[in-house]
C-alpha cells in the first residue's frame, strides 16, 4: 500500500449542502478505511450554516435556532470537535479524510499548512496552541481566519478547516464563535483589503497541505471519487438538530 498511502487525492467539489457533505464524508471514510482509496482532501464551499461541534454549550446561539434560519441561515449539530462555527459562500472548506495514529499532531500539522497557505496570499498568520484547545486554529494577530475541527473513527479522520477567504463576516458576530466570546473574525479580504482571492488560495492549499503531511497530490474528479467509493452502512450519528 505505499503507493497509495503516498498520494493524496484532492477533489475539487464547489458548492455543497452541508449535510450532501456529511453523508459524502461518511462514503469517503469507509472507502478509505477498506484501503479502497487514499487519503483524501474535498475541497467546497457551503451554503450558509452554523455548525456545533461536540463541546458546543446553550448560549452559542443566543438568538434561538428559529431565528437564524429566518436569516436563511441552517443549524446543523456534528461529531466533530469544537464549539459553533459558521461557513458560508466564500469561504474555503477542507474536508481531509486520512489514515492518521497521532490527532494532536495531525491538527498541528493542518495548522502548519494553513499558515503556509496564507502565507503565499501575503498574509501573515500563527497558531496560538500554547493557550489551550479553545485557540485551536489560525490566527493573524489576535482575529482568527481559519478554524479546525476535527473527528476520528477506526484511525481515519473527517471533517477539518475551513478558511475564510472572501466570505461575508456578519454570521459570525451573531453566535459565540468558536465559544469565545471575545473573539473577532477576519478573512484574507479583510486582510489585504482585495477580494477574489477563492479560486488561487483553493489551489495554494492543496498544494500546501500535501505538503505538509508529505503526501505526492494527484487532482480527481468527482466522478473519478464516486467511482472508488464503497457501500458502508448508514451513520449512527445524527446530524439534524
Amino acid at each position: 500500500m505505499d503507493r497509495v498511502t503516498a498520494e493524496l487525492w484532492t477533489v475539487h467539489l464547489g458548492a455543497v449542502e452541508y449535510r450532501e457533505a456529511f453523508a459524502l464524508q461518511e462514503r469517503v471514510r469507509a472507502a478509505r478505511q477498506a484501503e479502497a482509496i487514499p487519503d483524501t482532501l474535498l475541497l467546497l464551499e457551503h451554503p450558509p450554516v452554523y455548525t456545533l461541534g461536540r463541546r458546543s454549550e446553550p448560549g452559542e446561539l443566543a438568538m434561538g435556532e428559529d431565528w437564524y434560519r429566518m436569516q436563511g441561515i441552517d443549524v446543523v449539530g456534528v461529531d466533530r470537535g469544537g464549539k459553533v462555527t459558521y461557513h458560508g459562500p466564500g469561504q474555503l472548506v477542507g474536508y481531509p479524510i486520512m489514515r492518521i495514529g497521532d490527532v494532536l499532531g495531525y491538527v498541528r500539522t493542518m495548522e502548519r499548512a494553513l499558515i503556509a497557505a496564507l502565507a503565499d496570499e501575503d498574509v501573515a498568520a500563527r497558531s496560538r496552541e500554547d493557550e489551550g484547545r479553545d485557540y485551536t486554529g489560525v490566527w493573524v494577530q489576535d482575529r482568527k481566519i481559519a478554524s479546525i475541527g476535527v473527528h476520528v473513527s477506526r484511525g481515519v479522520t473527517t471533517h477539518g478547516f475551513a478558511v475564510n477567504a472572501d466570505n461575508d463576516l456578519q454570521p459570525f458576530e451573531w453566535v459565540v464563535a468558536c465559544g469565545l466570546p471575545e473573539v473577532r473574525m477576519t478573512s484574507i479580504t479583510n486582510e489585504t483589503r482585495q477580494g477574489g482571492h477563492l479560486p488561487c488560495f483553493r489551489k495554494r492549499m492543496a498544494f500546501r497541505f500535501a505538503e505538509a503531511y508529505g503526501l505526492r497530490q494527484r487532482l480527481v474528479s468527482p466522478a473519478r471519487l464516486e467511482a472508488a467509493l464503497v457501500p458502508h452502512p448508514p451513520s449512527a450519528v445524527s446530524i439534524a438538530r
